[in-house]
Protein backbone atom coordinates (compact mmCIF):
# COMPACT_ATOMS: atom_id res chain seq x y z
CA UNK A 1 0.00 0.00 0.00
CA UNK A 2 1.36 3.56 -1.18
CA UNK A 3 1.78 5.95 2.31
CA UNK A 4 3.37 8.37 0.42
CA UNK A 5 0.05 10.00 -0.19
CA UNK A 6 0.05 13.09 1.78
CA UNK A 7 4.14 13.54 1.01
CA UNK A 8 5.42 12.00 4.44
CA UNK A 9 6.17 8.04 4.53
CA UNK A 10 7.06 6.99 8.05
CA UNK A 11 10.46 6.41 9.37
CA UNK A 12 11.89 2.98 10.99
CA UNK A 13 11.87 5.35 14.29
CA UNK A 14 8.22 5.86 14.04
CA UNK A 15 6.88 2.74 12.52
CA UNK A 16 9.41 1.08 15.81
CA UNK A 17 7.24 3.78 18.26
CA UNK A 18 3.88 3.24 16.60
CA UNK A 19 4.54 -0.79 17.36
CA UNK A 20 4.97 -0.58 20.70
CA UNK A 21 2.27 1.85 21.28
CA UNK A 22 -0.46 -0.22 19.79
CA UNK A 23 1.35 -3.23 21.45
CA UNK A 24 1.11 -1.77 24.93
CA UNK A 25 -2.53 -1.56 24.24
CA UNK A 26 -3.73 -4.73 22.25
CA UNK A 27 -1.23 -7.56 23.90
CA UNK A 28 -4.37 -8.43 26.88
CA UNK A 29 -6.60 -8.94 23.64
CA UNK A 30 -3.54 -11.27 22.57
CA UNK A 31 -2.32 -9.07 20.02
CA UNK A 32 1.32 -10.22 19.21
CA UNK A 33 4.07 -7.56 18.14
CA UNK A 34 3.97 -9.06 14.57
CA UNK A 35 0.14 -8.37 14.52
CA UNK A 36 0.61 -5.29 15.27
CA UNK A 37 3.59 -5.15 13.00
CA UNK A 38 1.12 -4.87 10.11
CA UNK A 39 -1.08 -2.60 10.91
CA UNK A 40 1.00 -0.22 12.12
CA UNK A 41 1.66 1.81 8.57
CA UNK A 42 -2.16 2.20 8.46
CA UNK A 43 -2.86 3.95 11.59
CA UNK A 44 0.50 5.53 11.83
CA UNK A 45 -1.00 7.38 7.62
CA UNK A 46 -4.24 7.57 9.65
CA UNK A 47 -3.08 9.45 12.18
CA UNK A 48 -0.65 11.29 10.42
CA UNK A 49 -3.65 12.71 7.42
CA UNK A 50 -6.17 13.70 10.55
CA UNK A 51 -3.50 16.11 11.26
CA UNK A 52 -2.78 17.44 7.79
CA UNK A 53 -6.71 17.32 6.90
CA UNK A 54 -7.54 18.60 10.19
CA UNK A 55 -10.06 15.59 10.99
CA UNK A 56 -11.11 13.77 13.82
CA UNK A 57 -12.04 10.17 14.31
CA UNK A 58 -15.30 9.14 16.40
CA UNK A 59 -15.77 5.16 16.75
CA UNK A 60 -18.61 3.53 18.43
CA UNK A 61 -17.43 0.79 20.99
CA UNK A 62 -18.34 -1.96 18.39
CA UNK A 63 -15.56 -0.96 16.33
CA UNK A 64 -12.19 -3.08 15.99
CA UNK A 65 -9.77 -2.79 18.26
CA UNK A 66 -7.36 -1.39 15.82
CA UNK A 67 -10.24 1.29 15.25
CA UNK A 68 -10.49 2.34 18.89
CA UNK A 69 -6.60 1.76 19.78
CA UNK A 70 -5.49 2.49 16.58
CA UNK A 71 -6.80 5.75 15.10
CA UNK A 72 -10.08 7.28 17.37
CA UNK A 73 -9.75 10.16 19.06
CA UNK A 74 -13.46 9.74 20.89
CA UNK A 75 -14.77 6.58 21.69
CA UNK A 76 -18.56 5.93 22.77
CA UNK A 77 -21.75 5.06 22.42
CA UNK A 78 -24.52 6.44 20.40
CA UNK A 79 -25.28 9.23 22.87
CA UNK A 80 -22.15 10.37 23.95
CA UNK A 81 -20.15 10.58 19.96
CA UNK A 82 -23.42 12.86 19.04
CA UNK A 83 -22.27 15.00 22.12
CA UNK A 84 -18.91 14.99 20.62
CA UNK A 85 -19.88 15.77 17.53
CA UNK A 86 -21.51 18.62 18.62
CA UNK A 87 -18.54 20.04 19.83
CA UNK A 88 -16.15 19.41 17.27
CA UNK A 89 -13.59 22.09 16.48
CA UNK A 90 -12.17 20.30 13.20
CA UNK A 91 -13.28 20.61 9.53
CA UNK A 92 -13.57 16.85 8.85
CA UNK A 93 -15.37 14.33 11.37
CA UNK A 94 -14.65 10.74 9.87
CA UNK A 95 -17.26 8.65 11.34
CA UNK A 96 -16.51 4.92 12.26
CA UNK A 97 -19.69 3.57 13.41
CA UNK A 98 -23.01 3.14 11.22
CA UNK A 99 -25.29 5.53 8.56
CA UNK A 100 -27.22 6.49 11.13
CA UNK A 101 -24.55 7.59 13.25
CA UNK A 102 -22.93 9.72 10.46
CA UNK A 103 -25.84 10.87 9.52
CA UNK A 104 -26.71 12.31 13.21
CA UNK A 105 -22.88 13.99 13.27
CA UNK A 106 -23.95 15.64 10.40
CA UNK A 107 -27.31 17.03 11.32
CA UNK A 108 -26.08 18.53 14.88
CA UNK A 109 -22.72 19.88 13.18
CA UNK A 110 -23.82 20.85 9.59
CA UNK A 111 -20.82 23.19 8.81
CA UNK A 112 -18.49 19.96 8.95
CA UNK A 113 -17.59 17.25 6.63
CA UNK A 114 -19.00 14.03 7.89
CA UNK A 115 -17.30 11.36 6.22
CA UNK A 116 -18.09 7.10 6.59
CA UNK A 117 -15.92 4.59 5.50
CA UNK A 118 -17.98 1.97 4.10
CA UNK A 119 -21.40 2.13 2.47
CA UNK A 120 -21.91 -1.31 3.59
CA UNK A 121 -22.33 0.14 7.10
CA UNK A 122 -25.99 0.26 7.69
CA UNK A 123 -28.05 -0.92 10.29
CA UNK A 124 -31.24 -3.88 10.29
CA UNK A 125 -32.88 -1.45 12.89
CA UNK A 126 -32.78 1.93 10.97
CA UNK A 127 -33.45 -0.62 7.96
CA UNK A 128 -36.66 -1.69 9.68
CA UNK A 129 -38.84 0.93 9.59
CA UNK A 130 -39.96 3.49 7.16
CA UNK A 131 -40.93 7.40 7.22
CA UNK A 132 -44.53 5.80 5.66
CA UNK A 133 -44.48 3.64 8.41
CA UNK A 134 -44.26 6.47 11.16
CA UNK A 135 -46.90 8.18 9.39
CA UNK A 136 -49.37 5.55 9.61
CA UNK A 137 -48.56 5.16 13.53
CA UNK A 138 -49.34 9.00 13.89
CA UNK A 139 -52.81 9.04 11.64
CA UNK A 140 -53.44 5.29 13.96
CA UNK A 141 -52.99 6.69 17.19
CA UNK A 142 -53.55 10.36 16.63
CA UNK A 143 -52.13 12.59 20.16
CA UNK A 144 -49.66 9.56 21.07
CA UNK A 145 -46.25 11.11 21.01
CA UNK A 146 -43.67 8.76 19.08
CA UNK A 147 -40.07 8.15 20.44
CA UNK A 148 -37.63 6.55 17.82
CA UNK A 149 -34.78 5.22 19.10
CA UNK A 150 -31.37 6.73 17.52
CA UNK A 151 -30.64 3.90 15.27
CA UNK A 152 -33.17 5.29 12.62
CA UNK A 153 -32.60 7.10 9.38
CA UNK A 154 -32.50 10.73 9.51
CA UNK A 155 -35.63 10.95 7.24
CA UNK A 156 -37.58 8.53 10.11
CA UNK A 157 -36.20 10.62 13.39
CA UNK A 158 -37.94 14.08 11.31
CA UNK A 159 -41.32 12.61 11.75
CA UNK A 160 -40.79 11.64 15.42
CA UNK A 161 -41.32 13.68 18.53
CA UNK A 162 -37.99 12.78 20.56
CA UNK A 163 -35.28 10.65 20.04
CA UNK A 164 -33.63 8.20 22.77
CA UNK A 165 -30.78 5.96 23.12
CA UNK A 166 -30.35 2.50 25.26
CA UNK A 167 -28.60 5.08 27.67
CA UNK A 168 -31.73 7.50 28.32
CA UNK A 169 -34.43 5.89 26.77
CA UNK A 170 -36.57 5.12 30.42
CA UNK A 171 -35.70 8.41 31.64
CA UNK A 172 -37.24 10.30 28.48
CA UNK A 173 -40.22 8.17 28.31
CA UNK A 174 -40.85 8.26 31.48
CA UNK A 175 -40.96 12.16 31.44
CA UNK A 176 -43.65 12.60 28.36
CA UNK A 177 -46.98 13.67 29.00
CA UNK A 178 -48.43 10.78 28.43
CA UNK A 179 -49.69 7.66 29.50
CA UNK A 180 -49.16 5.95 25.84
CA UNK A 181 -46.23 6.43 23.98
CA UNK A 182 -45.14 4.74 20.52
CA UNK A 183 -41.22 3.44 20.30
CA UNK A 184 -39.75 2.35 16.98
CA UNK A 185 -38.40 0.46 15.84
CA UNK A 186 -37.06 -2.26 18.15
CA UNK A 187 -39.41 -4.97 19.23
CA UNK A 188 -37.31 -6.23 21.96
CA UNK A 189 -36.23 -2.89 23.44
CA UNK A 190 -40.27 -1.84 23.12
CA UNK A 191 -41.19 -4.70 25.69
CA UNK A 192 -38.65 -3.97 28.13
CA UNK A 193 -39.50 -0.50 28.34
CA UNK A 194 -42.99 -1.38 29.36
CA UNK A 195 -42.61 -2.38 32.79
CA UNK A 196 -39.35 -0.19 33.34
CA UNK A 197 -41.11 2.89 32.87
CA UNK A 198 -44.90 2.26 33.91
CA UNK A 199 -46.02 3.49 30.28
CA UNK A 200 -48.37 1.75 27.93
CA UNK A 201 -45.97 1.20 24.65
CA UNK A 202 -46.65 0.87 21.06
CA UNK A 203 -44.25 -0.75 19.29
CA UNK A 204 -43.39 -2.10 16.04
CA UNK A 205 -41.23 -5.18 14.87
CA UNK A 206 -37.76 -4.38 13.82
CA UNK A 207 -34.75 -5.80 15.87
CA UNK A 208 -31.00 -5.90 16.27
CA UNK A 209 -29.38 -8.83 14.51
CA UNK A 210 -26.92 -8.70 17.24
CA UNK A 211 -29.15 -8.54 20.39
CA UNK A 212 -31.61 -11.00 18.67
CA UNK A 213 -29.24 -13.72 18.65
CA UNK A 214 -29.56 -13.72 22.44
CA UNK A 215 -31.72 -15.56 24.60
CA UNK A 216 -32.55 -16.50 28.47
CA UNK A 217 -31.47 -19.92 28.63
CA UNK A 218 -28.00 -18.94 26.77
CA UNK A 219 -27.92 -16.60 30.11
CA UNK A 220 -28.95 -19.15 32.56
CA UNK A 221 -26.20 -21.58 31.22
CA UNK A 222 -23.37 -18.81 31.79
CA UNK A 223 -23.92 -18.28 34.97
CA UNK A 224 -24.19 -21.65 35.77
CA UNK A 225 -20.71 -22.12 34.20
CA UNK A 226 -19.57 -18.68 35.99
CA UNK A 227 -20.23 -19.16 39.43
CA UNK A 228 -20.56 -15.26 41.12
CA UNK A 229 -20.52 -13.56 37.29
CA UNK A 230 -22.31 -10.71 36.83
CA UNK A 231 -24.64 -10.48 33.61
CA UNK A 232 -24.87 -6.98 32.18
CA UNK A 233 -27.11 -7.43 29.02
CA UNK A 234 -28.08 -4.35 26.61
CA UNK A 235 -31.68 -3.16 26.17
CA UNK A 236 -32.33 -4.16 22.66
CA UNK A 237 -32.40 -8.22 24.10
CA UNK A 238 -35.39 -9.95 24.43
CA UNK A 239 -37.05 -9.93 27.53
CA UNK A 240 -36.51 -13.76 28.82
CA UNK A 241 -32.49 -12.35 28.47
CA UNK A 242 -33.42 -8.98 30.72
CA UNK A 243 -34.78 -11.13 33.71
CA UNK A 244 -32.21 -13.09 34.01
CA UNK A 245 -29.66 -9.69 34.16
CA UNK A 246 -28.12 -7.86 36.99
CA UNK A 247 -27.97 -5.17 35.18
CA UNK A 248 -29.80 -3.78 31.95
CA UNK A 249 -28.66 -0.74 29.65
CA UNK A 250 -26.86 0.68 26.83
CA UNK A 251 -23.03 -0.07 26.36
CA UNK A 252 -22.03 3.77 28.38
CA UNK A 253 -24.18 2.33 31.46
CA UNK A 254 -22.28 -1.43 31.19
CA UNK A 255 -18.96 0.62 31.47
CA UNK A 256 -19.58 2.63 34.33
CA UNK A 257 -21.12 -0.69 36.02
CA UNK A 258 -17.83 -2.29 35.23
CA UNK A 259 -15.92 1.03 36.00
CA UNK A 260 -17.88 0.90 39.44
CA UNK A 261 -18.41 -2.35 40.49
CA UNK A 262 -16.00 -4.35 43.12
CA UNK A 263 -16.64 -7.44 41.79
CA UNK A 264 -14.16 -9.58 39.93
CA UNK A 265 -16.07 -10.97 36.56
CA UNK A 266 -18.20 -9.55 34.29
CA UNK A 267 -20.72 -11.19 31.10
CA UNK A 268 -21.76 -8.79 28.26
CA UNK A 269 -24.94 -9.86 26.68
CA UNK A 270 -24.16 -7.05 23.61
CA UNK A 271 -21.98 -6.95 20.60
CA UNK A 272 -18.35 -8.36 20.79
CA UNK A 273 -16.58 -5.45 20.18
CA UNK A 274 -17.45 -3.74 23.79
CA UNK A 275 -15.88 -6.65 25.58
CA UNK A 276 -12.15 -5.54 23.77
CA UNK A 277 -13.07 -2.38 24.71
CA UNK A 278 -13.18 -3.41 28.01
CA UNK A 279 -10.38 -6.02 28.63
CA UNK A 280 -8.32 -3.26 27.85
CA UNK A 281 -9.28 -0.25 29.63
CA UNK A 282 -10.05 -3.26 32.83
CA UNK A 283 -7.04 -5.30 32.93
CA UNK A 284 -7.21 -6.18 35.97
CA UNK A 285 -10.75 -7.28 35.83
CA UNK A 286 -12.26 -10.59 34.02
CA UNK A 287 -14.53 -9.62 30.78
CA UNK A 288 -16.64 -12.51 28.94
CA UNK A 289 -17.89 -11.40 25.82
CA UNK A 290 -20.15 -13.01 23.69
CA UNK A 291 -18.68 -12.94 20.66
CA UNK A 292 -21.65 -12.09 18.20
CA UNK A 293 -20.33 -9.60 15.85
CA UNK A 294 -22.16 -7.02 14.21
CA UNK A 295 -21.59 -7.14 10.14
CA UNK A 296 -22.39 -3.36 9.52
CA UNK A 297 -19.75 -2.05 12.63
CA UNK A 298 -17.46 -4.53 11.06
CA UNK A 299 -17.40 -3.12 7.58
CA UNK A 300 -15.28 0.20 9.18
CA UNK A 301 -11.66 -1.24 9.10
CA UNK A 302 -8.39 0.88 8.91
CA UNK A 303 -8.16 0.13 4.92
CA UNK A 304 -11.16 1.82 3.97
CA UNK A 305 -11.01 4.52 6.82
CA UNK A 306 -7.13 5.60 5.17
CA UNK A 307 -9.14 5.47 1.91
CA UNK A 308 -12.03 8.06 2.86
CA UNK A 309 -9.67 9.88 4.61
CA UNK A 310 -7.00 10.14 1.31
CA UNK A 311 -10.10 10.56 -0.87
CA UNK A 312 -13.27 10.19 -0.40
CA UNK A 313 -15.92 9.34 -3.10
CA UNK A 314 -19.51 11.57 -3.12
CA UNK A 315 -21.65 8.32 -1.71
CA UNK A 316 -19.16 8.31 1.67
CA UNK A 317 -19.78 12.27 2.38
CA UNK A 318 -22.59 12.33 4.08
CA UNK A 319 -25.39 14.77 2.82
CA UNK A 320 -28.78 15.52 4.47
CA UNK A 321 -31.96 17.54 2.77
CA UNK A 322 -32.10 20.77 5.04
CA UNK A 323 -35.82 19.74 6.18
CA UNK A 324 -35.29 16.77 6.77
CA UNK A 325 -32.00 17.57 8.62
CA UNK A 326 -33.98 20.37 10.54
CA UNK A 327 -36.82 18.22 11.79
CA UNK A 328 -34.88 15.54 12.68
CA UNK A 329 -32.25 18.06 14.92
CA UNK A 330 -35.71 19.03 16.99
CA UNK A 331 -35.99 15.65 17.67
CA UNK A 332 -32.74 15.42 18.84
CA UNK A 333 -32.65 18.74 20.54
CA UNK A 334 -35.80 17.41 22.32
CA UNK A 335 -33.61 14.45 23.26
CA UNK A 336 -31.04 16.35 24.95
CA UNK A 337 -33.14 19.10 26.22
CA UNK A 338 -35.06 15.64 28.39
CA UNK A 339 -31.47 14.10 29.33
CA UNK A 340 -30.56 14.92 32.97
CA UNK A 341 -26.82 14.56 32.46
CA UNK A 342 -24.37 13.85 29.80
CA UNK A 343 -23.27 9.91 29.55
CA UNK A 344 -19.69 8.86 29.10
Amino acid sequence: MNLSVSGHSPSKTDLELEIERLYEKMKILHWTKEDCELIAPLTWEINHLKKEKDAVILAHSYQLPQIIFGVADYVGDSYSLSRQAMDVQADTIVFCGVEFMAETAKILNPEKRVLLPSLKAGCSLAEGISVEDVKNLRNEYPGVPIACYVNTSAAVKAECDVCVTSSNAIEIIKKLDSDKVIFVPDRHMMKNLGPLTGKDIIGWDAECIVHDQFTGEQVQQLRSENAGIKILAHTECDPSVVLEADYVGGTSGMIKYVRTSNEDSYALITECGLSDRLKVEFPNKTILGSCVLCPYMKAINLENTLEVLRSPQPEQIIEIPLDIASRAKASLKKMFEMTSSPRS
